[in-house]
């Protein structure tokens, strides 16, 4: 079950993070900090399933509610209010406010959709402790509207990222962002989810089930998170 807390946002506001503890044997010194999408809390099915398995393979994770989400609104805040909160997530856990929870370790941030863009622009803004970024759908351009790119941040982000793109995205397919990533200074990889949508969902239909897309996509974060953060570190 996850553990339950409160952060401080600012002198009169304050938001939910739920800690999801890696079992103490095989715990790995890193943490994921997941941010939710715009259309859903972090206690939305997709958010609880990637934290709680993350968590079972040894990656403590820990997601939190944008202001607008924790007082039951469905319009999101404004990008500075995002950042915000997010950044105050960011400060309590280098501050140990989670250490019982979660341990001592490396920081990896991210999130869905656009908890990811929200991620990247605060690494983008400063990447000190910030080791590595996990995008789920990263929200490349609105759909049907690949013109309105929100790609000119990223060569500002120091840290290595991870892209896990559907490749039906209607925000932006592996194709897309292909030649974004090509012209980012930090390590950067892409896994393209065969057949998935912007929520990473694939059709019945499918040549693989959903449960074998989901372990493929948890597989792809395990592997990244100790290859490039975890080993990168040593």
């Amino acid at each position: 079950m996850p553990i339950s807390a409160k952060v401080s946002i600012s002198s009169s506001d304050q938001t939910t993070a739920l800690a999801y503890p890696a079992p103490r044997k095989g715990r790995l010194p890193v943490s994921l900090v997941l941010a939710h999408g715009a259309g859903a809390s972090q206690t939305s099915g997709f958010m609880v399933q990637v934290a709680t398995a993350l968590a079972a393979r040894g990656i403590g994770c820990l997601t939190f509610n944008f202001l607008y989400t924790e007082r039951g609104r469905r319009l999101p805040d404004r990008n500075e209010a995002l950042e915000l909160c997010y950044r105050k997530v960011i400060e309590a856990f280098h501050e140990g406010a989670f250490r019982r929870s979660l341990g001592e370790g490396r920081l990896v941030i991210g999130g869905k959709s656009m908890g990811g863009r929200i991620a990247s622009q605060v690494a983008a803004a400063n990447s000190a402790g910030i080791s590595g970024l996990v995008f789920l759908g990263y929200p490349l351009h609105p759909p049907g509207r690949p013109e309105k790119l929100r790609a000119s941040h990223l060569p500002a982000i120091r840290a290595p990222m991870l892209f896990v793109q559907g490749e039906r995205d209607a925000f932006g397919t592996p194709k897309e962002l292909r030649p974004v990533i090509r012209r980012l200074k930090a390590p950067a990889e892409l896994c393209a989810v065969a057949g998935a949508d912007h929520s990473l969902k694939v059709p019945k239909r499918a040549d693989r089930t959903q449960s074998e897309v989901d372990a493929f996509v948890l597989d792809t974060i395990d592997t990244w998170i100790r290859r490039t953060v975890l080993k990168r570190a040593q």
